[in-house]
């Protein structure tokens, strides 16, 4: 049978204390200013929750006698030095590998760095399940029946064995997807959803397998259902991804991020750790939260993105209808002057600024038409760039002031009374038609009012391309519109030597 396990006071304080850190740094993360400081309390603890279960799990060594062959008093018991060299160097090699990669990572290649993270959580989900389910009497979830012939027979907790389906479910799926969506961020897979036939009755069919399997696991233990559950998992984490186009990506990393936290949990629960518990909770809400605030923004169901199929190249047929209207191209000089003799000009970043880099010659822009006495805004839109708050990362890592850094809608009013709107890179965030296309497949989705603006420059490489969503920006074809055909970065520059 199981045997309670009496946790001291102390350890359920520095679990308490560690889960508090975390939501002061959840808090502290809602806001570029409070950024810093919620870091720090998610350090501090990650750091009281590390140390008190290294404290409290280490396995003891006692050695029975002395050398005068008395017995020593249980006071003098010591960690197994071996288990703590193993344990120190593991933690010495992923800090090590932690600290190279946030220096040398670009912030263009965040949302690809935090894909991974999120594979390197489903894994360890699915490794520590594994170890459990192997030697489940190392977890304490088993009791080991002692029949009247025969071997003993380890069983399983029931309820042990739904915690472990659990985690190693959605920890396969969260390690296969996150893989799929850093190939597709990271260009080793194209962005296009590849759109399987008969994918949703292909997925509806493996989620109601492994469902099934895990109620049968609880009935029984045997290893077939549960590597079973295990392939699947992989399998349909894979299918999930692969569909879901590049426009959707920012509710793929949040929701990606969602399904880590549930299988921390869920593996808390099995390691009777109360700190992942709460941690995993924590994640898991927040991440489903925020997948359900990018939906809102892009005016798209949860289920939607999962059907997929949204998001994908840009089509030839586009590109040419593109060219066939008329449109207005000028020139840095042509920009220069239009913003050194604005009241306001409000600056909307998008991917194109991420690719291109351009995030320091933005903010030294800034800095010029500041020094000519212009007001200068930015326009953030949930979903601009590859994942959530990428556009808030860049500007912060160009030290634009947080102050000039404005969400959709405390700043959707204002385009009314702006002289200038400086697009870089945003395209399907800045498109009318998704207010007046009823057969767009943006239609709807709320963004930003550039063309109410007495002037848009819009910076883009040519007129040959389209968005995420693989429309046509309307944008580009009014008569307050200007383009800028070049490189972000390099039109950037030269806007700012106009400045001069």
């Amino acid at each position: 049978m199981e045997h309670a396990v009496a946790v001291s006071p102390w350890v359920s304080l520095a679990y308490l204390v560690a889960g508090v850190c975390f939501i002061l740094a959840l808090r502290g993360l809602s806001s570029p200013v409070t950024s810093q400081r919620g870091n720090r309390f998610g350090m501090i603890g990650m750091a009281i929750a590390v140390v008190t279960t290294l404290v409290t799990h280490l396995p003891v060594v006692v050695p029975p006698f002395d050398a005068g062959g008395g017995r020593i008093d249980d006071r003098w018991n010591f960690w197994d030095p071996l288990v703590v060299v193993e344990i120190l160097g593991a933690i010495g090699l992923g800090a090590a590998i932690g600290i190279v990669t946030a220096r040398r990572i670009a912030m263009t290649a965040m949302p690809q760095l935090v894909a991974a993270f999120h594979s390197l959580v489903g894994l360890a989900a699915v490794l520590v399940a594994a170890a459990a389910f192997l030697n489940p009497l190392a977890f304490g979830i088993a009791q080991v029946i002692r029949p009247i012939y025969g071997p003993d027979l380890i069983t399983i907790l029931p309820v042990s064995r739904i915690e472990m389906a659990l985690g190693v479910a959605i920890g396969a799926i969260t390690f296969s997807g996150s893989v799929i969506a850093f190939l597709k961020l990271n260009g080793n897979m194209s962005g296009k959803p590849i759109l399987l036939p008969g994918r949703h009755v292909i997925n509806l069919a493996l989620l109601a397998s492994i469902l099934g399997l895990i109620a049968y696991f609880v009935t029984d233990q045997s290893p077939w259902i549960f590597w079973t559950i295990t392939v699947l998992s992989f399998v349909i984490g894979f299918l999930l991804i692969v569909p879901i186009g590049g426009a959707d990506m920012p509710v793929v990393v949040s929701m990606l991020n969602s399904y880590s936290g549930w299988a921390a949990a869920a593996m808390g629960f099995t390691l009777h750790n109360t700190a992942m518990i709460v941690t995993g909770a924590l994640v898991g809400s927040s991440g489903a939260i925020l997948s359900y605030i990018m939906c809102r923004a892009m005016n798209r169901s949860f289920i939607s993105v999962i059907a997929g199929g949204f998001g994908g190249d840009s089509s030839g047929g586009a590109a040419a209808a593109a060219s066939d209207r008329p449109w207005k191209r000028g020139s840095a000089e042509d920009a220069a002057f239009l913003m050194s003799q604005a009241e306001q000009v409000i600056i909307v970043p998008g991917y194109g600024m991420a690719v291109a880099q351009a995030q320091h010659a933005l903010r030294e822009m800034g800095d010029k038409l500041k020094a000519h006495g212009v007001r200068v805004k930015y326009a953030i839109h949930p979903v601009a760039g590859r994942m959530p708050g990428h556009m808030n990362v860049l500007l912060a890592e160009a030290n634009v002031p947080y102050d000039e850094v404005f969400e959709l809608e405390d700043i959707n009013s204002e385009f009314a009374q702006t002289d200038v709107a400086f697009v870089i890179g945003a395209n399907d965030v800045t498109n009318p038609a998704a207010k007046t296309d009823k057969s767009s497949p943006i239609y709807g989705m709320p963004v930003l009012d550039v063309e109410k603006a007495k002037t848009v420059l819009f910076i883009k490489r040519s007129m040959g391309g389209v968005g995420y969503a693989g429309v046509d920006n309307e944008l580009f074809y009014r008569d307050n519109t200007m383009m800028l055909l070049a490189d972000a970065k390099k039109m950037v520059e030269e806007i700012v030597k106009s400045l001069d």
